[in-house]
């Protein structure tokens, strides 16, 4: 099994990574597939006008994540990692105004009114997946020519109906001939154990295999410059979030304080936690904002890496480059054995799947750059994600914003303190990191779908719109949904359980 860093960590735009990004590419690669043959195009048609439809969560909280404005971006020809996020907003105007997108290579473009070609759909959610969405291509006479399903799995990730059963059926399509395969934690100690490597030196070997030397290096620097660049803009700004609920940002406010308490050099012990608090919030902030931003492993859980990071450069001054790059390596590594063995997925397993998941490669690159072994390591991913299981995703509103913002800040204290417990031991534990990734997979399969991430209501004619959330707030107090909670009546996993090894 491999999974590349760089599949784990993408430069994007906020504030979802699978109600944003994923829906972006999705669009992008609909695109491609328009030019390629892999479909009966009948002789002499040409397509004239695409068409949208938005099911499950990514119809209920689409507004909110601006899934809308992801597909139109999309469909025009964007890419989350290449877009200004400076530039949407007029983007969008314009091709509201010409009710046409005119994407790179694709002629004269084609017609495209979002108020009328893109449906958000919350009757019929698709059976693949929680964040389904299917794209539509038809002639002048509006016969419809192409059509494609596309779901959107966490983390940015796009795929195929096909796709997403060959993913389930654990079918590799196109295995990486890399020097250490591992597909889960056993095997990743059993491979360090026999080439004395450290998880890091395995990963960055198995990257080199792919990619080379220098595209590693260059792509892990450019990761790190956007994650710090994200903490910088969020340290930076003030003001209210965009969405409704009037959340306002803290970040700013609570760096200055902490910089004026660091001048004192007065002792607070509680100094290191508010740093990481900090720049967590600050990234987060941004993300609900609509900010550049990197998938770590989601946008839902992306001030957690960084965080934790930036924590570590301020508090250890010998810290260099090789240290971001194993620290990055590490956390890449964790992460893609939760994924390849459970999800990423709010929608799928909730927020444990995104913070927890977070938290522990955060954790494990924290305890591999203060030098801890690959048992330290995988112990401290192990404490980390054991302390999220069970951790609903309920975002008020379909927002980004509460309590995920916070909920990273304590993600990222949860994963420094793993990594802390875990490099004083010596590595033996009693519950290792593939049982409590087996946990997650269970309880996320066996979590009620309106604990996941979902809409606000239990039912469409009470769903809130973000842009309806502030002025109908004061009328829906009195009778919040059944337990406080967010639902989408998609469906969930429904592969068989199987018991949990140690």
């Amino acid at each position: 099994m491999f999974l590349s860093v760089f599949d784990l960590f993408k430069i994007g735009i906020g504030p979802s990574s699978s109600h944003t990004m994923g829906p972006m590419v999705a669009a992008r690669r609909f695109l491609d597939e328009i030019l390629g043959d892999d479909w009966p195009r009948p002789s002499g048609a040409r397509i004239a006008r695409l068409g949208a439809s938005l099911h499950g969560s990514l119809a209920f909280t689409g507004v909110g994540h601006h899934t809308d404005q992801a597909v139109t971006l999309g469909l025009a020809g964007f890419a989350p990692d290449t877009i200004d996020p400076d530039a949407v907003a007029g983007i969008i105007a314009s091709i509201g105004r010409s009710r046409r997108v005119t994407p790179e290579g694709h002629g004269a473009g084609y017609d495209f009114d979002p108020a009328r070609d893109l449906v958000f759909d919350r009757k019929t959610p698709l059976p693949g997946h929680a964040n389904g969405m299917s794209l539509s291509a038809f002639d002048g006479n509006d016969r419809l020519l192409l059509k494609r399903v596309y779901y959107s799995i966490g983390g940015g990730f796009v795929v195929s109906e096909e796709e997403l059963q060959r993913i389930r059926q654990k079918a590799e399509t196109a295995p990486k001939n890399v020097p250490y395969p591992f597909a889960n934690a056993r095997q990743m100690l059993a491979m360090a154990a026999k080439s004395g490597l450290s998880i890091a030196e395995m990963k960055r070997a198995n990257e080199i295999r792919v990619q080379g030397a220098e595209a590693l290096d260059a792509g892990l620097d450019a990761v790190w410059a956007a994650m710090s660049g994200c903490i910088d803009r969020g340290l930076a700004h003030e003001g209210v979030m965009p969405g409704g609920l009037k959340v306002r940002r803290r970040a700013k406010a609570l760096h200055d304080k902490l910089n004026e308490e660091w001048r004192t050099n007065r002792p607070n012990p509680l100094l290191a936690n508010d740093w990481l608090s900090v720049y967590a919030m600050a990234v987060n902030e941004e993300n609900a904002s609509g900010g550049r931003i990197v998938t770590a492993p989601t946008n839902g859980a992306a001030g957690v890496i960084p965080a934790v990071l930036r924590y570590f450069l301020h508090f250890h001054p010998e810290a260099d480059r090789q240290a971001i790059h194993d620290f990055l390596l590490t956390a890449a590594a964790i992460g893609g054995i939760i994924k390849h063995n459970a999800s990423i997925s709010g929608a799928e397993v909730g927020c444990q799947g995104e913070v927890g998941s977070a938290s522990a490669m955060a954790a494990a690159g924290l305890a591999a750059v203060l030098g801890g072994n690959p048992e330290q390591v995988e112990n401290a991913a192990e404490i980390a994600l054991e302390h999220h299981l069970g951790m609903t995703c309920d975002p008020v509103a379909g927002l980004v914003q509460v309590p995920c913002i916070e909920r990273n800040a304590l993600g990222a204290v949860k994963a420094v303190t793993a990594a802390s417990l875990a490099i004083k031991g010596d590595g033996k534990h009693f519950v290792h990191l593939d049982a409590a990734i087996e946990t997650m997979r269970q309880t996320g399969h066996d979590m009620n779908a309106k604990y996941k991430e979902t809409s606000w209501a239990a039912s469409p004619s009470m769903w809130w719109s973000a842009d309806r959330v502030g002025a109908r707030r004061d009328r829906h107090r009195a009778r919040p949904p059944r337990s406080g909670r967010f639902r989408n009546g998609a469906g969930v996993d429904d592969r068989p359980r199987i018991g949990a090894g140690a």
